[in-house]
C-alpha cells in the first residue's frame, strides 16, 4: 500500500471540517476526491501535505505516519503538492519559477535533467521560459504550477482543482498533461470539482460531502451512480 488515511479529523476553529475520513491508494493509482465547494477535499490536502495538524487519525506513506512530520519533511518522502491558486511567483520568470522548485536538492545534474524533460512535456513553458509568470495564461500558470511540483520527483502528486477556471480547451490539455504524468509513473490524487474530467482520469474513486466520505469505488461504477450523476454530473 503506497498511502492511506485512516479515519481523519480535522477542525477549523472548533468546527469539525473533516469528520473521520478513509481512503487508500496503491502505487502507480490514480485516484480522485470528488465533491462540491466547501465539502472538505481542499482541507484534506493540507493535512496530507502538512500545512494543516489534524486533530486524530493516521496518513501513512509506504506504511510510515507523516501526520506529525512538517511539510518540507513531507516533501522529501516523495509527496508533492499543486494548491488550487497555483502559488506561482509572479514577478520571477517561467524559468526561475521551475528551478527554485528544486531547492531541497542538490543534484545539479539531475535539476538539469529533469528541467530538460519537464521542458520536453511542456513545450510552451520552455517557449515562455523568460516569461514573468504573471504573463501566462489560466492554463499555462496551471502548468507552470505542476512543472514546479515534478521538481520534487513526487512519488505521489496531489493535485487540487487543476481545472478551475480554465477553457473546456485548456482543461483537456490539463487532462491529457496528468495523464502523462501517470503515465511516467507518478501516482496521483486527484480533488476535483469537475467529477466528469477526476472520473475519467482515475481508476478510482471518494465522494465527499460535508466532510464525510458517502460513496467509494471504482470510476466506472461512481459514473453509473444515480446519486453521482444528480450531484456531480448535473445528469
Amino acid at each position: 500500500m503506497l498511502f492511506q488515511v485512516k479515519n481523519l479529523v480535522v477542525r477549523y476553529e472548533g468546527a469539525e471540517i473533516l469528520k473521520g475520513i478513509s481512503l487508500e491508494m496503491e502505487e502507480g493509482e490514480i485516484i480522485t476526491l470528488i465533491g462540491n465547494n466547501g465539502a472538505g477535499k481542499t482541507t484534506a490536502l493540507r493535512a496530507i501535505s502538512g500545512l494543516k495538524s489534524p486533530h486524530s487519525g493516521e496518513i501513512l506513506f509506504r506504511g510510515q505516519r507523516i501526520d506529525n512530520l512538517l511539510p518540507q519533511d513531507i516533501v522529501k518522502r516523495g509527496i508533492s503538492q499543486v494548491p488550487e491558486g497555483r502559488a506561482l511567483f509572479p514577478h520571477m520568470s517561467v524559468s526561475e519559477n521551475i528551478r527554485i522548485s528544486g531547492f531541497l536538492r542538490n543534484d545539479k545534474q539531475g535539476i538539469k535533467e529533469d528541467l530538460d524533460r519537464i521542458y520536453d512535456s511542456f513545450p510552451v513553458l520552455k517557449e515562455r521560459s523568460a516569461q514573468r509568470a504573471s504573463t501566462l495564461s489560466g492554463g499555462e500558470q496551471q502548468m507552470l504550477a505542476i512543472a514546479m511540483a515534478l521538481m520534487a520527483r513526487p512519488t505521489l502528486l496531489l493535485l487540487d482543482e487543476p481545472s478551475t477556471g480554465l477553457s473546456p480547451k485548456m482543461v483537456t490539455e490539463i487532462g491529457r498533461v496528468i495523464y502523462n504524468i501517470h503515465k511516467s509513473g507518478t501516482s496521483v490524487l486527484l480533488v476535483e470539482q469537475n467529477a466528469n474530467l477526476a472520473l475519467s482520469l482515475a481508476q478510482r474513486g471518494y465522494a465527499i460531502e460535508t466532510g464525510k466520505i458517502v460513496l467509494s469505488g471504482f470510476a466506472g461504477e461512481l459514473k453509473k451512480s444515480e446519486h453521482v450523476k444528480r450531484a456531480y454530473l448535473g445528469q
